[in-house]
């Protein structure tokens, strides 16, 4: 099998080159101008086509090199419209390849515009006509090169920042995506994790009293399942109310989200496990809606710690103003930290809530035992450009 070898780019250009130099050549010849052409001059016509070989690689050189022939080439009379296929070349070559074009090209297109007055100078009459023509013909092709150039990296330009506004924007919805997911799997978690464990203890209290040696009480008995009865009711009605944020739909209807207010429910329920909390709600005053839904979560994630984690007899809950901001408590007796980093998401979550509203939150050991969080929330209307009522 024959394999035809791949030509080369400059090899191509070469090819290409003394084709061009062959038909200046025999235009000199055929159509003599103010001086026909003899050896010197067909070596300036042929040294001139050298540099076409050549500009694609080194456009700058190229260029510079076929203006420096080309000067003495027509400052000698020669054939002068010969070599205006191969100064467009150059011109256009370098105005596509090169750098610093309107530079070179303003110094190129003065040089050409220069020698060809000085030839018509020289020259006179009708020469003169297609002498200025050789410069408007010249001038042309720089002007026509330059707005070429401008206008392709114009359309780069406008391009490049399409596909950074398109990565942009997906950036931007995958961000949001995440934070709405994030969003949702917080308040799923403080609604069911508060909900499941106060219905995991009655549940549990239940039946010690069904299983116990002494009498069965069934009032007693019946106050328990009230109470859990009581829990699915209330979780039921807050995640439709939480479902209704989410899905965009009566976001607006009164009771629809949580707040401070609501804490009390809270307290009450974590006394039906059977702890001691005492609530401790100073006149707060009206809330804006993200601090008050804030606060009722990282309420609602601290009872649910004391009652699942603390072993605790007593807690306290308080509420009150200091100053620009809200401090939510909630302290207890229990055991206390266990020395380990925390198991799951409740203290990550509540560290979420207070920044989501610009507040900070502070979890750890009491002075006394036990374990305290501590929270501070802006009361200042600085969380109304947030994305979303839960913050």
């Amino acid at each position: 099998m024959l394999r035809v070898p791949r030509v080369d780019v400059t090899v191509k250009d070469a090819l290409a080159a003394a084709a061009l130099a062959g038909v200046a050549a025999a235009a000199a010849v055929l159509w003599p101008g103010v001086r026909e052409l003899d050896a010197p001059g067909a070596l300036l016509l042929v040294a001139a086509h050298v540099p076409l070989a050549l500009i694609r690689r080194w456009p700058a050189p190229g260029l510079l090199a076929l203006v420096a022939v080309v000067l003495p080439y027509h400052l000698a009379q020669y054939q002068h419209h010969a070599l205006v296929p191969a100064e467009v070349i150059a011109l256009f070559a370098y105005a596509v390849l090169g750098r610093r074009v309107r530079i070179v090209l303003g110094v190129a297109a003065s040089l050409l515009a220069v020698c060809v007055i000085g030839m018509a100078m020289r020259a006179g009459g009708g020469s003169l006509r297609e002498q200025i023509a050789v410069i408007e013909a010249v001038v042309s092709v720089v002007i026509a090169v330059q707005v070429w150039r401008v206008h392709r990296a114009r359309l780069a330009t406008i391009t490049e920042r399409a596909e950074r506004a398109e990565r942009t924007r997906e950036e931007e919805a995958r961000r949001r995506v995440a934070e709405e997911r994030l969003r949702i799997a917080r308040d799923l978690h403080d609604l069911l994790a508060h909900s499941i464990t106060l219905i995991g203890v009655r549940a549990g209290a239940a039946a010690h009293l069904v299983r116990g040696d002494r009498p069965l009480d069934r009032e007693e008995l019946a106050e328990a399942f009230a109470s859990i009865a009581s829990t699915c009711r209330d979780a039921r009605t807050e995640l439709r109310g939480t479902l209704q944020v989410l899905r965009g739909t009566d976001v607006g209807a009164p009771g629809t989200l949580p707040g401070a207010r609501a804490v009390a429910g809270l307290v009450h329920a974590a006394r039906g496990s059977g702890i001691d909390v005492d609530l401790r709600d100073g006149d707060v005053g009206t809330l804006p809606p993200e601090t008050g839904v804030a606060a009722y979560r990282i309420v609602q994630e601290a009872l649910t710690n004391v009652v699942k984690h603390a072993a605790a007899k007593r807690a306290t809950v308080s509420l009150a103003r200091d100053g620009g901001g809200l401090v939510v408590r909630v302290a207890d007796d229990g055991r206390g930290p266990s020395g380990g980093p925390p198991e799951g998401f409740g203290i990550l979550g509540m560290i979420e809530r207070a920044r989501s509203v610009g507040g900070t939150l502070d979890a750890g050991p009491g002075e006394s035992g036990g374990f305290v969080v501590t929270a501070v929330l802006p009361l200042a209307d600085a969380a109304g450009g947030l994305s979303s009522p839960y913050g």
